[in-house]
């Protein structure tokens, strides 16, 4: 049985920087990614990462956000530095990509989300 389980969220002022990690079980995946969610929007990419074509960012978030993979511990991780309220979401990990992995439904498995709260 899949499972993902995200940690590491919580509230930061503008500027700080905050970790994310994806912890997966069940069966390893080639390709991951992280995506956001508000209220007001419809679920967002933010990275992705790929074994065999390497990583991806939404432009609102390169340069700023790095994401990592640890395949030993079949884990995953999103450094988000230099963070804006613009930030603030309900952050999703996703596996089992397909295709260029930037939409939500290139993707079969997801956790259930933590919240980041960037204050200004």
């Amino acid at each position: 049985q899949v499972q993902l389980v995200e940690s590491g969220g919580g509230l930061v002022q503008a500027g700080e920087s905050l970790r994310l990690s994806c912890a997966a079980s069940g069966r390893t995946f080639s390709v991951m990614g992280w995506f956001r969610q508000t209220p007001e929007k419809e679920r967002e990419f933010v990275a992705r990462f790929s074994g065999m074509t390497g990583t991806y960012y939404a432009d609102s978030v390169k340069g700023r956000f790095t994401i990592s993979r640890d395949n030993a511990k079949n884990m995953m991780y999103l450094q988000m530095n230099s963070m804006k309220p613009e930030d603030t979401a309900v952050y999703y990990c996703a596996a089992g990509g397909l295709g260029s992995g930037s939409r939500p439904s290139d993707y079969a498995y997801w956790g259930q989300g933590t919240q980041v709260t960037v204050s200004s």
